[in-house]
């Protein structure tokens, strides 16, 4: 490939926008995870609301989740996915200026829906929290970056798909689906409305959807990622181009009926139950599938990560998916469901993936992108191997607290006295819970001041440099990424 950053081909691929999907990702990623740390605070002490509603607990945690998962995180995959089909297809995005509405519709909706969130309109759903007209929004700008998306694909100078196009592809589709139902509501103003479902139907849709956000979003399309950038990262083809696409069918056709393992002993049917519960057993073969895959990818450079930080984030974030793909199916079953459900328990495994998972590969994607974007190199490597240590204690303690807080509350939540009564109060057992608190706060500080290093270290790297132009190869060959 030629780069230059004078001349202006006119088939060059168009990575400014990769670019801006960068730099408000990691400005996102800042923003959520300093509300998840304040919301963190505020368990510890819970006066640091200062009694105004806005910085209540309930506001901000929910602001943390949508600006981390759509800000930082959705962001993290558009640009990705932009910059990767280009590359995959040989060719140039379909309908660039299409591509910028995507990018700025999308901040906007980021932008006004958590402001919002913060003045009180909440759907009242999980990871759908926005009222009506922010999803009719959203439904807009994704259908138009399905089109680009697609689009390109359609156009491309290769006839294989490569992997990653696929998990990125299913992520659009799936959460397009899940999203516009679960959005059906009957609108009575315009910050108000009511879902057209009710009752364990409603709950159902709902962990039908949150289920698959997790899964598609938070799992599938980082796979996607993870398949572009690790064989680059490592400069090793997968180890396994099959085994990716069968664990890519297997993963599709099991995860999309997990999402009732969240209703467990609730009034929903019992067959449902135990459905959820095989499919999400059924999900450890496709997830330490791809983890495998990803592991012996970069089995042939462990000189390299000794000295790459991007590689070190990346290969990290796997053994974190193994964890938490491990940890998901087994907490589906009932008999542990009975002890781990409402507990931190469920916190802790949520963030093993979270950060664990999406957070240490993007992190890992953008040492790697940046500088390629820009073309110059990382403005401080040690900066990022600081970061990586912080990363990587801040997530343990993270995780470990959790871990003891669920196990302790569901200990004294399941202890009954002489009489068949539960022997603990509300209270006591949240009085127990406060050294695991204290102790979240300081892994999720840990890891925040790690992504701030990131943030001033990538955009020194972007300082006083602009996006390098990339043309695609002349005759593209079957096969070449």
């Amino acid at each position: 490939m030629s780069a230059t950053t004078i001349s202006s081909h006119p088939t060059h691929y168009e990575d400014r926008i990769v670019t801006a999907f960068t730099m408000c990702s990691i400005i996102w990623a800042v923003l959520g995870m300093a509300a998840g740390v304040y919301v963190a605070a505020e368990l510890v002490w819970p006066a640091l609301n200062f009694e105004q509603p806005w910085l209540s607990f309930g506001r901000l945690r929910t602001v943390h989740t949508n600006v981390v998962i759509f800000g930082f995180g959705v962001s993290a995959l558009m640009g990705t996915s932009i910059y990767s089909v280009q590359r995959t297809c040989h060719v140039r995005l379909f309908a660039p200026e299409l591509a910028w509405f995507v990018f700025w519709g999308w901040q906007i909706v980021l932008i006004l829906g958590g402001l919002s969130l913060l003045a009180g309109y909440n759907a009242g759903k999980e990871y759908a929290e926005l009222e009506w007209p922010f999803d009719i929004a959203i439904t807009v700008v994704w259908v138009c970056y399905a089109v680009i998306f697609f689009g390109t694909i359609a156009k491309r100078k290769i006839a294989p798909i490569y992997v990653s196009n696929w998990f990125y592809g299913a992520f659009i589709i799936v959460i397009a689906m899940v999203h516009v139902v679960n959005s059906l509501a009957l609108p009575v103003s315009l910050t108000k409305s009511y879902s057209l479902f009710a009752g364990a139907q409603d709950a159902l849709v709902q962990w039908w959807y949150g289920h698959n956000a997790v899964g598609f979003l938070l799992t599938g399309g980082f796979l996607g990622m993870m398949y572009y950038f690790l064989p680059k990262q490592a400069e090793r083809p997968i180890w396994s181009y099959r085994l990716s696409v069968v664990a890519f069918w297997a993963f599709t056709y099991s995860y999309i009926w997990a999402g009732p393992h969240h209703l467990l002993y609730n009034s929903i049917p019992e067959w449902v139950q135990s459905l959820a519960m095989a499919m999400s057993l059924i999900l450890l073969a496709p997830s330490w599938a791809t983890m495998i895959n990803g592991i012996m990818t970069v089995s042939g450079a462990w000189k390299k990560l000794r000295t790459d930080p991007a590689l070190k984030f990346i290969v990290l974030s796997l053994a974190f998916y193994g964890l938490a793909t491990f940890e998901g199916p087994m907490m589906s079953i009932k008999t542990v469901n009975v002890f781990s459900h409402f507990t931190e328990w469920t916190i802790g495994h949520v963030h093993s993936g979270a950060l664990g998972w999406n957070a240490l590969i993007v992190f890992g994607t953008y040492y790697f992108l940046v500088p390629r974007l820009m073309g110059q190199p990382l403005h401080s490597r040690a900066m990022a191997n600081v970061h990586f240590w912080l990363a990587l204690a801040g997530v343990m303690l993270y995780v470990l607290a959790m871990w003891g807080a669920g196990i302790s509350q569901g200990l004294l939540w399941l202890s009954l006295d002489d009489f068949g009564e539960v022997r603990y109060s509300f209270i006591e057992v949240m009085e127990a819970m406060a050294p695991y608190y204290l102790l979240r706060l300081v892994g999720g500080l840990l890891f925040f001041t790690g992504a701030v290093l990131m943030a001033v270290n990538l955009f020194m790297t972007m300082f006083n440099g602009q996006t390098v132009r990339v043309t695609p190869p002349i005759a593209a060959k079957s096969g070449g990424h």
